[in-house]
């Protein structure tokens, strides 16, 4: 299985820019649909965005959605999650994860995950 260790999380303002990277080895990072979920301190783990191997197809939660963009190098394999805009409510541990195959929005689908990084958004 691959492995993730995100990076980038941090402190901001709202209406401020963070850029999240998620770093991939021991797999073929082309081989893999990647992720964004998020999880807010007493919530479940929700979807953020999804971009297929080729970045052709790519999915995005209502509340981020034209405020996020995800996207990925696969020759540096990496996954990249640009958040602008961003608001209290996007106060989160953000994880990125990995499936073979197509898409999905579905967390149960994605059998590799990074250990999360804090983002935390001040009002």
């Amino acid at each position: 299985q691959v492995q993730l260790v995100e990076s980038g999380g941090g402190l901001v303002q709202a209406g401020g820019s963070l850029k999240l990277s998620c770093a991939a080895s021991g797999g073929t990072f082309s081989n893999y649909a990647m992720g964004w979920f998020r999880q807010a301190p007493g919530k479940a783990r929700e979807f953020v965005a999804v971009i297929r191997w080729s970045s052709d197809v790519i999915y995005y939660a209502d509340s981020v959605r034209g405020r996020f963009t995800i996207s990925r190098d696969n020759a540096k394999n990496t996954l990249y999650l640009q958040m602008d805009n961003l608001k209290p409510e996007d106060t989160a541990v953000y994880y990125c994860a990995a499936k073979s195959g197509l898409v999905s929005r579905t967390e149960a689908n994605f059998g590799s995950w990074g250990q999360g990084t804090q983002v935390t958004v001040s009002s």
